[in-house]
C-alpha cells in the first residue's frame, strides 16, 4: 500500500502578555523553560507533523487580534496561549470566531487550580480544545491535537 504524502500545514502560534519572560517569571508556576525553547520545541514537532510553525509573542492585545485576522488565508490553524488575555479579552475571542480557523488554547499551568479569576476563558467557547497544566508540554500536545483535527477534517471533507 502506497503512503499518501501529507500536505504541509501552516500553524500560527500566538503567545500573549508576559510570556516573553518565561524562564525568569515565577518559575514555580510557569517552569524554567524559555519562550525561545518552546518555539524551538514547536518547530521540531512541526517538522515531525509536516506543519510549518510561525510564532508571535506580544504584550499588546491589538497586535494579537491583527495576527489572528492575518491568519485567514495564510494558516490552517491557530495555537494560542493568550496569557492573562484568556480571562479578559472578548476582542481576541471575537477575532478567533471571526476567522473561524481551528484553534487550540494552551496554558503552561493548570488554570483551574489557580486563582478563581483564571477559571474563566473567553477563548474556550471558540476553540476546538484546551490543554493546560503540563508546562511546555502543553504546547506540544496542543500542536499535535490541532494538526490531527485539521487533518481529520481534511479527509472527511
Amino acid at each position: 500500500m502506497a503512503k499518501t504524502k501529507l500536505q504541509k500545514l501552516s500553524i500560527l502560534v500566538l503567545h500573549g502578555p508576559n510570556l516573553n519572560l518565561l524562564g525568569q517569571r515565577e518559575p514555580g508556576v510557569y517552569g524554567s523553560v524559555t519562550l525561545d525553547e518552546i518555539n524551538r520545541l514547536l518547530e521540531k514537532e512541526g517538522q515531525v507533523l509536516t506543519a510549518e510553525v510561525t510564532a508571535l509573542q506580544s504584550n499588546h492585545e491589538g497586535i494579537l487580534v491583527d495576527a489572528i485576522h492575518g491568519a485567514l488565508g495564510r494558516h490552517q490553524g491557530i495555537l494560542i496561549n493568550a496569557g492573562a488575555y484568556t480571562h479578559t479579552s472578548v476582542a481576541i475571542r471575537d477575532a478567533i470566531a471571526g476567522v473561524a480557523l481551528p484553534t487550540v488554547e494552551v496554558h503552561l499551568s493548570n488554570i483551574y487550580k489557580r486563582e478563581e479569576f483564571r477559571h474563566h476563558s473567553w477563548i474556550a467557547s471558540v476553540a476546538i480544545g484546551q490543554i493546560s497544566g503540563f508546562g511546555a508540554e502543553s504546547y506540544r500536545l496542543g500542536l499535535q491535537a490541532l494538526v490531527n483535527e485539521i487533518r481529520k477534517s481534511q479527509t472527511s471533507a
